[in-house]
């Protein structure tokens, strides 16, 4: 870690924060240490005594929602057990920001207009260059659904055909690496069981309102048109929960608080999930994430 790849962070730090004080959005914080980590299947929240570090501050930011709080970012600590390398921390600093009203096309363009604001004020332009390849951040984005990448790069269709083992060893494997790199590159429209905590398409339930972006590769950001019904939202934690058990993982305590939030009633609202140091990362034109983390651990490390 470097002086100037700090000093840059701080600086996409603090237009992050603009653009959603000039938006009218509330900063919040949530625990850092909870009862009950959401329930999906791959993803593991690091045990803290009798409760876990919170691997993503979703659950009680909509539970704020709930609350009438209709427009609200978050910028903290996030952790997952794991997860370590050139990409990944242990802890890493995640964004997600919810409002009431929305769905996922429009945290699209909420996060086209962030990136944007962000690269103009931290770094003087919205043209980057990563890994030797220049990417113009100025909209239209690419934008492929994954039905379509993955007929056109690994010639099958998942939202026909759900294999999850197939779909995450293609999508790493073959769909990644031949998304265009000139702008930044959205697969949307996932297969309805790769999105435990999305809404499902109106027109076709075996997809769900689920997008990620790429920019010169990395993944930066996952968005939803966020699920609102309590017993669905219930079921899907409950089949996560048999999924984690026949795979030998830990199995968390449903977060019956969230539940209840949900019957108290979550207006319909979009949200995303998105990685401030991967993109401090694409800012620095750094390609491991120790560059633009201080104490950054690595594999067998304490910190």
């Amino acid at each position: 870690m470097n002086l100037s790849h700090l000093t840059l962070r701080s600086r996409v730090l603090r237009a992050v924060r603009d653009f959603f004080y000039a938006q009218d959005f509330i900063e919040v914080e949530t625990p850092v240490r909870i009862p009950a980590p959401a329930l999906e299947t791959h993803i593991d929240a690091p045990p803290s005594g009798r409760a876990w570090l919170r691997a993503s501050p979703e659950l009680h930011m909509k539970r704020l929602l709930a609350d009438g709080c209709l427009r609200l970012f978050q910028i903290g600590p996030c952790f997952r057990s794991g997860e370590c390398g050139r990409r990944h921390n242990p802890e890493f600093t995640m964004l997600e920001w919810y409002r009431a009203g929305a769905d996922y096309t429009d945290i699209l363009r909420d996060t086209e207009a962030l990136l944007a604001h962000v690269f103009q004020q931290a770094c003087g332009g919205t043209v980057l260059t990563y890994r030797g390849q220049t990417i113009d951040l100025a909209r239209p984005w690419h934008c492929h659904t994954v039905r379509e990448a993955f007929r056109t790069w690994a010639g099958w269709d998942p939202s026909e055909h759900w294999d999850p083992d197939r779909f995450d060893a293609d999508l790493v494997g073959l769909v990644e690496p031949a998304l265009p790199q000139d702008k930044p590159c959205v697969l949307t429209d996932y297969p309805a069981p790769a999105a435990s905590l999305a809404r499902l398409k109106a027109d076709d339930p075996r997809v769900a309102e689920r997008w990620e972006v790429y920019v010169g590769g990395l993944e930066l950001a996952n968005a939803y048109s966020e699920l609102c019904d309590p017993a669905a939202q219930r079921a899907r934690f409950l089949e996560a929960a048999a999924e984690r058990r026949a795979l030998g993982k830990e199995v968390y305590p449903l977060d019956e608080p969230f539940l209840a939030a949900l019957e108290q009633g979550l207006p319909p609202c979009g949200g995303i999930a998105l990685g401030i140091d991967r993109l401090v990362m694409l800012a620095c034109g750094a390609t491991d994430i120790a560059e633009v983390r201080p104490f950054c651990q690595r594999p067998g490390e304490l910190i």
